[in-house]
């Protein structure tokens, strides 16, 4: 151990040893490095000590590798310098999720506590010439039912206002569970526009102390940014935030936690499709929503007036590239289907879910659902009517007490992280806004605030 730099005394008296074992006929054949890394990784001269030891005419491995914070680039650096020697014979990472490792506290391994790869996993798997694929939690495999019913928290997450932000309310959250922490994003609304903000925690408990992250602080800028959702692209090892902006934009970051990480925005059009324009009537281009399969990713987005939009592109191509803008489906009460979309991959199953809120004939808001085989359709009813919702206020039970009869736009807690938006088959949950039944006036100053529902009659 501790014989990783080069230039230190102890690598040198190792070094050394060897050297002598070697010369005199002492039976060695080989020599492990145990490899345990702060954050900044392997030290720079890592390879040159495999090699010099290699040189003696011994194997080496690394034998118990672990590195605080498991940053991606460090780990991938870490397998190269393995792999450009050629008697390097093997590499042991010292654990499999965090919560195993006997460096608990600084997550230094490739697999989260819940099971789920890491950037890390996805780095070290490219560095040894393969492909990053589906990252997902293991769960149980079932079919969706064709009802459902759920219980609701209290208001969990509400604004932080500061002397910056004048804030009335949290709205469109999305959230990824990632390296032991539940990580949303949010807008933050008021009568003088919307913004985003992050915060993360790694227990609901504490999703109502968690610090609130203005993103308009960093590159992200200031001005209308909406709607957000979060994804982990793997074939390029980036996070990519996708927002509203009066066009679909985006942002990308390697690491998520870093709310100033964020890069300034783009926009995944030149200007809003024509076949948008033909038909989004008096209605609004909003909530703009990403999911990939193996070979294709897919933008969806809303009009408020009745009609669900998808463009595609390659993998290979994204974000770049986005054409072939169409209706994915439609309805002749803009209030049907009228906004907030979310596509979802169902675990261990070929189906996929679309989700769409509505708003009831009692003026409020709930979500209808449909299945299909693939992302590009077409969709079967799965739950999707006022009386068999997916969610409503009249399928949720609500034991803390019943502080909203909203049911509005939110984001299921997924399976994994990446860009397949995978969710579990069962058991489900939705981050979801609400709002107090006797809130009333201008929409962008309504008190919105944040509740978890949970599924109560899963299957499995």
């Amino acid at each position: 151990y501790n014989i990783e730099n080069w230039t230190d005394a102890k690598t040198q008296g190792v070094y050394n040893m060897v050297r002598d074992f070697k010369s005199r006929g002492v039976p060695i054949d080989c020599v492990g490095f145990q490899s345990h890394f702060g954050t900044g990784g392997p030290p720079a001269s890592f390879q040159t000590t495999l090699s010099n030891f290699a040189a003696l005419g011994v194997d080496v491995q690394i034998t118990e590798l672990d590195i605080a914070q498991a940053p991606a680039t460090a780990y991938a650096n870490t397998v190269k310098a393995c792999m450009n020697v050629a008697r390097c014979k093997g590499i042991t990472v010292w654990g499999i999720r965090d919560s195993d490792s006997w460096r608990t506290g600084q997550n230094p391994l490739l697999f989260d506590n819940g099971g789920n790869k890491k950037a890390a996993y996805n780095a070290v798997l490219t560095a040894l010439g393969g492909t990053p694929a589906t990252t997902a939690r293991a769960s149980s495999a079932a079919a969706l039912p064709s009802s459902f019913s759920w219980s609701s928290s209290g208001a969990m997450i509400a604004p932080k206002p500061d002397s910056t932000h004048n804030i009335a309310g949290i709205k469109d959250p999305s959230v990824v569970y990632y390296n032991g922490k539940y990580h949303v994003f949010a807008s933050v609304a008021s009568s003088s526009g919307y913004s985003l903000v992050y915060l993360s925690f790694s227990d609901w408990s504490q999703a109502g102390s968690a610090t609130h992250h203005y993103l308009d602080r960093g590159a992200i800028g200031s001005g209308y940014r909406a709607a957000p959702q979060i994804f982990y692209f793997a074939p390029q090892n980036l996070w990519y935030l996708v927002y509203q902006t009066g066009n679909a934009s985006y942002s990308t970051n390697a690491d998520i936690s870093n709310p100033n990480g964020w890069s300034a925005p783009r926009n995944f059009y030149a200007s809003m499709p024509d076949i948008i324009k033909q038909n989004i009537g008096g209605g609004y281009w909003v909530d703009m929503w990403v999911i990939c399969d193996s070979a294709t990713c897919y933008l969806f987005s809303s009009d408020d007036n009745g009609h669900l939009y998808r463009s595609q592109t390659s993998l290979s191509q994204f974000p770049n590239g986005f054409t072939n803008t169409v209706i994915a489906a439609q309805d002749s009460n803009k209030y049907a289907l009228f906004e907030a979309s979310n596509v979802y991959k169902v675990q261990g199953s070929n189906q996929y879910l679309l989700i769409v809120e509505a708003i009831g004939s009692d003026g409020r808001r709930y979500f209808r659902s449909w299945t299909s085989g693939s992302i590009a359709g077409s969709w079967t009813p799965l739950a999707a009517t006022e009386s068999n919702p997916l969610a409503r206020a009249t399928n949720v039970s609500f034991p803390a007490g019943a502080w909203t009869k909203d049911i509005s736009h939110g984001e299921m807690i997924r399976a994994g992280y990446d860009q397949t938006l995978t969710i579990p088959s069962c058991r489900l949950q939705y981050l979801y806004q609400g709002l107090n039944p006797n809130a009333s006036g201008d929409y962008n100053s309504l008190p919105w605030r944040l509740g978890l529902l949970t599924q109560t009659n899963s299957a499995c």
